[in-house]
């Protein structure tokens, strides 16, 4: 038995540093990282390209029945394990962080039927092990029994700087401020699977920490995890981790 954990949920509101945090962690670990947002999104871009009302809830889950979305895997120069979406066979990675997919992302999340058609997909791949999943109800709902579970935040100005800075100030930060305060109360008062942290994960909040503080402070408990399983197992030495 690996003393590591084998399934890391990653899970905060938008701009907290799941990805660069989860990124982080994969590459140390030779782990998968899956961000389950991209699914969202993707289902999102298709709904605009085939001009589907995205607040219709049936003609949502009439078109998630209708297209495919595929996860795969992909290795970046680093080694690490990411992955790319497919939507009916097309890699549409590129166009998941539009300022108009996100303005909309929230509104087919809150769909019951779209959450159970990506969720399925999602246990899936947790099974398999070795992955770190990022989103919004990793431990909660999608692996609530991983390994090891984080919970990030930070204050909605500090995390609309950071999207603002992501997008070299094309959109106005004002406007980002407000579409993430919007994205926030949809995300946490809908009534499927609302944005929370779970009751074992160990909340890191980001508002004045650097990204390395944050890479570092989620690493510490990865070993923290190690050296415990390694005392509950009656190991005598630490094994060594990746990275």
């Amino acid at each position: 038995m690996s003393p590591l954990p084998r399934t890391i949920a990653i899970d905060g509101p938008a701009a907290a540093g799941k990805t660069s945090v989860g990124r982080a962690l994969a590459e140390r670990l030779g782990y998968l990282l899956l961000d389950t947002g991209m699914m969202y999104r993707a289902a999102t871009l298709a709904a605009l390209k085939a001009g589907v009302d995205l607040a219709d809830e049936d003609a949502m889950v009439n078109l998630m029945n209708s297209i495919s979305i595929d996860v795969i895997e992909s290795r970046s120069d680093s080694g690490a394990i990411s992955c790319s979406i497919l939507v009916n066979g097309e890699d549409v990675s590129d166009e998941l962080y539009t300022s108009l997919v996100d303005a909309n992302v929230s509104v087919v999340a809150a769909h019951a039927g779209v959450r159970k058609i990506l969720v399925e997909m999602q246990r899936r791949i947790g099974k398999r092990g070795r992955v770190v999943m990022i989103g919004r109800d990793i431990g909660t709902v999608v692996m609530p029994d991983a390994d090891l579970k984080f919970y990030l935040d930070a204050s909605p100005e500090v995390r609309a700087r950071r999207r603002y800075k992501e997008r070299h100030g094309a959109d106005p930060y004002e406007a980002i401020l407000a579409d993430m305060r919007r994205r926030d109360t949809i995300d946490s008062t809908r009534e499927v699977t609302p944005l929370r942290a779970a009751p074992d994960a160990i909340v890191i909040d980001t508002t004045d920490m650097s990204l390395d503080a944050v890479i570092e402070a989620a690493w510490n408990h990865v070993k923290k995890f190690e050296r415990e399983t390694n005392r509950r197992e009656g190991y005598d030495h630490q094994v060594e981790t990746p990275g």
